[in-house]
């Protein structure tokens, strides 16, 4: 199928992977799969058998007339353990990289049908500036919504100029994810990157 690039000019690009069936299911699991992976799962609590001291019994059992008590490691202490403690783990889910390709397939297929996807030659700054990337996205037409800037390589110019703006992302063809996409207004992608995605997911 072809496309048109922003100067005007036409790109060709494979049906079978920018002209594909949005799968709204496996589009859910790419993204829930790649937000649970994010989590870090470091949290550590101490169980009542983990705390410190309660080796005897606090009190005597009957005459005090306090509640009957034979540790001071039970969670209903201040210096208890924790009912239920929490433990590290892993939150990651499993994919498999043919379904997380065809998701990801669906996703462009699907910003390409609704004219969310914009391809130009090349995005480049002369400076680091967020003057220079805003002006820039406001001579496309792009000077509203959540906008994503990919480019093939990673441009330092256009990641410190892009940095300071709300509602502006920039990420690397290789460092694309799906909830970056989804979550997304407008992508900018350069030809280089569009070619670099299509070679990644024939």
């Amino acid at each position: 199928m072809e496309v048109k690039v922003l100067n005007g000019s036409a790109l060709t690009i494979s049906d079978n992977v920018f002209a594909r069936d949005f799968n709204e299911s496996l589009v859910h699991q790419a993204i829930v799969a790649y937000l649970a992976g994010g989590r870090a799962g470091t949290k550590k609590q101490l169980s009542r058998a983990e705390v410190s001291g309660g080796n005897s019994k606090p009190w005597r059992q009957k005459g005090t007339g306090r509640a009957r008590a034979g540790t001071t490691r039970g969670p209903i202490w201040r210096t208890g353990g924790v009912t239920f403690a929490a433990r590290p783990r892993s939150y990651k889910q499993k994919m498999n990289r043919k379904a997380y390709r065809a998701a990801m397939r669906s996703i462009f297929s699907e910003l390409l049908r609704q004219d969310r996807l914009v391809i130009v030659d090349e995005f480049n700054v002369a400076a680091p500036k967020t003057k220079e990337v805003v002006g820039l996205l406001n001579g496309m037409g792009l000077d509203t919504g959540r906008r994503l800037i990919v480019t093939e390589a990673f441009n330092e110019n256009v990641y410190l100029g892009s940095r300071n703006v709300i509602d502006l992302g920039y990420l690397t063809a290789a460092s694309l994810d799906p909830v970056s996409l989804v979550g997304a207004d407008k992508v900018v992608i350069t030809v280089g990157a569009i070619k670099m995605v299509e070679g990644w997911l024939s």
